[in-house]
């Protein structure tokens, strides 16, 4: 190796030789101490690229000996470089080899014992005078160390340093690749967006620490959940964001949205200390609901956002519908401000009445508003906004103010109750707002009773605890809503200061069906009240079998239709005054099962043909509709439901324009109370058929048939029953 970089001298004569020689045995030295203090190596190899020479503190490095790596191809010592997460590979090391191309620095990937190191290598071919190839002459030197650096700072640039999720950069990049590589595939892809609820209270009340570590635990949850399905990324504070490649069966995403919801609400444990958090889930698709990467983020994020409206522990689907949903929040917001100050607020009571007498004890405050352009807005509607926006404190401390003047003002000295949200709870002094209502009134203490939800105690219960204690000092009464449908711990229970429990709506609804369980629930429940010397009141009474059922079961208290619905002031008063206190129960003698009624225009399909209807009512497995005339029995129709969802049906029922449908596949849930489509109608679909490749368009719109072609004769009479509806 040693003549491979020896020079020839064109001196002559003694002299010049000696001083040659010299200077040689000087250049070898000077390398071979190099070669020696690891500073870098040397290589060379033959005209098939197998070495034939490789520096020995380069082999010891490998754990190898020089004689057993001589021989060896220069191209199989070296691993292909997996650094690139993105899949772009530079061309690889044996096409350069082929190639006989210069190489400069280029960096390759070792295996070694217990690891693998980097080296970078450079090296020129070696042509002899007639143009033959003789092989490589090169060096070589160590650059793991500044390999790490450079892995280090690209994973901190692309990865979440706290939980080791994807980075909202990393994100970004990756859906943008993702969703141009399938345009041309025609794939799909699903993003869920998703963000924790009370992670705040976590962080407020238990510290930062606590919440990161409560972060962590969140993201071991969901690579539990995702696995090798897709991507997580957590995209700042609290909100994560999932990437499911080729899924778009609305069915299979919601099944995982509600796996989510479950594991992520499941409880934590935080340095001895215990935690509750929930999530919402947001859910969009490509090339369904967006096509380019900022479109799809701004669907599934509409999508969280009403999750989070209709209740929170919930997922939602994206539809068009839902940006008009976020301008009209958008307004509700802005006029809710102006509509708390000049009163367009009203506060409508409904009767808490005594099961073993029928006689009304208290009264429940719930909010309206009478919006001057739109009418009546229902509370589902902006108590939502007022949550998000943090006007829930301005209207909390209106309805409290407001229900003790209102209560004065009764004939008979009923107790008022008021509900206090959890948000509230925690973000304003509540015995301070209580107060000033009672002072501003002078409603006795005793007449208010305040509702509060199970959620208060998730975030700080010892501070929650002090609170309820003073509110008791006061002499006022206090009410667990919703009781069973959020985090129920008896340890609350025990030590809360607590007159009521309010049993929620969902147990009593249901409870006289056969094969149903909510009647020993709600024992339980009475009995649990009852050894606690506490109220218990059923919610949303409505049919005269519950009532009996609900009085045999032992509830102390029964609230619902069946009694009477919310009367506004006036109305109240004068109900009081003329009839006394005693309400004489109403209504359906059974307890009906919930029918998902609907009027809404819908599409019908036959043949070449579309049929407008009117469609009355819809379940998983069929629809009835109406508008078309004497349709015989096992025809196959097309229900379309708008929004690239269609049904195939056939007809198991018909009597004259009305029409008895039964689906092919089931419908699923919506996320909502609502039904939907595992699938739609593939914008790929439409772009094949002429149109643009686009995000489905809200409404109908199958493609038109060319003007030339040509139609069959409609087979049914098409019958406009828009009067007779309204009229109805």
């Amino acid at each position: 190796m040693r003549n491979l970089f020896s020079r020839q001298s064109g001196a002559t004569g003694t002299e010049a030789r000696v001083s040659g020689e010299m200077e040689a045995r000087e250049r070898l030295a000077l390398l071979d101490q190099f070669e020696q203090a690891a500073l870098g190596w040397f290589w060379a190899t033959d005209a098939d690229n197998h070495l034939i020479y490789l520096s020995s503190s380069a082999a010891s490095q490998l754990g190898r000996a020089q004689g057993e790596l001589l021989g060896t191809s220069l191209s199989a010592m070296f691993l292909p470089d997996s650094s690139d997460e993105d899949g772009l590979e530079a061309r690889p090391l044996a096409f350069q080899f082929s190639a006989r191309n210069s190489i400069s620095d280029m960096p390759v990937r070792l295996a070694v014992d217990g690891g693998e190191i980097w080296w970078s290598i450079s090296a020129r071919p070696q042509i002899d005078g007639e143009g033959n190839f003789l092989g490589y002459r090169g060096s070589a030197k160590d650059i793991t160390a500044v390999r790490q650096s450079q892995r280090d700072a690209s994973r901190l640039a692309q990865y979440d340093s706290l939980t080791g999720l994807a980075n909202r950069h990393r994100m970004t990049k990756r859906l943008t690749a993702t969703l141009t590589a399938y345009k041309s595939a025609k794939r799909s892809c699903a993003l869920l967006m998703l963000d924790l609820d009370r992670f705040k209270a976590v962080n407020d009340t238990l510290g930062h620490p606590a919440g990161d570590e409560l972060l962590k635990q969140v993201a071991q949850r969901l690579e539990r959940i995702v696995g090798t399905r897709g991507e997580i990324g957590r995209l700042g504070g609290d909100e994560f964001q999932i990437m499911l490649p080729d899924i778009d069966d609305r069915g299979r995403l919601g099944e995982i949205a509600n796996s989510v919801i479950q594991m992520v609400s499941q409880p934590y444990s935080l340095d001895g200390s215990r935690a509750i958090i929930g999530t919402s889930v947001g859910i969009a698709i490509a090339p369904y609901d967006g096509i380019e990467t900022d479109e799809l983020v701004s669907s599934a994020d509409l999508a969280l956002y009403a999750a989070k409206g209709g209740g929170r522990g919930q997922y939602r689907f994206f539809s068009s519908e839902l940006k008009d949903g976020a301008r009209l929040r958008r307004q509700i917001e802005e006029d809710l401000r102006d509509a708390i100050q000049t009163d367009q607020l009203e506060l409508h009571f409904q009767p808490i009445v005594r099961a073993s007498d029928h006689t009304v004890t208290c009264l429940e405050a719930l909010v309206r508003w009478n919006h001057p352009e739109r009418g009546f807005i229902s509370p589902g509607e902006f108590v939502p906004v007022a949550e998000e926006t943090n006007l829930i404190n301005a209207l909390g401390e209106w309805v409290m103010r407001r229900a003790c003047m209102d209560a004065m003002q009764w004939p008979e000295p009923l107790r008022v109750a008021v509900n206090v949200s959890a948000i509230q709870f925690s973000g304003t002094d509540v015995p301070k707002v209580v107060r000033t209502a009672l002072d501003r009134s002078g409603l006795d203490p005793a007449r208010l009773e305040l509702e509060i939800t199970e959620s208060v105690f998730l975030g700080d219960p010892e501070g929650t605890g002090r609170m309820l204690k003073d509110l008791k000092k006061m002499g006022v009464r206090l009410a667990l809503d919703d009781f069973g449908t959020g985090y129920s711990s008896l340890g609350y229970l025990s030590s809360a200061p607590l007159d009521k429990i309010k049993i929620d709506r969902s147990f009593v609804n249901g409870l006289t069906e056969d094969e149903n369980n909510n009647a020993a629930i709600i024992t339980a429940i009475v009995s649990l009240a009852g050894a606690l010397k506490m109220e218990t009141v059923a919610e949303g009474v409505e049919a005269l079998d519950e009532l009996a059922t609900i009085t045999e079961l032992g509830a102390s208290h029964v609230q619902g239709y069946v009694f009477s619905k919310a009367l506004d002031q006036s109305g109240l008063i004068e109900r009081l005054e003329t009839g006394g206190l005693k309400f004489e129960p109403h209504g359906p003698a059974r307890h009906r099962a919930d029918r998902r009624s609907t009027y809404r225009r819908v599409g019908v399909i036959h043949g070449d043909h579309r049929y407008d209807v009117v469609m009355k009512n819809l379940s998983k497995s069929g629809a009835g509709i109406e508008g078309m005339l004497d349709v015989p029995l096992d025809t196959p129709l097309v229900l379309d439901l708008g929004g690239g969802q269609l049904v195939v049906s056939r007809v198991v029922r018909s009597e004259g324009y009305a029409q008895g449908l039964e689906f092919e596949q089931n419908l699923i849930s919506d996320g909502a109370d609502g039904l939907c489509t595992r699938h739609r109608i593939s914008p790929y679909a439409l772009a094949s058929a002429g149109m643009p490749l686009a995000a489905l368009p809200p409404g109908s719109y199958l493609p038109a048939m060319t003007p030339d072609a040509p139609r069959s004769k409609p087979q049914f009479l098409q019958v406009d029953l828009s009067h007779a509806n309204k009229a109805a």
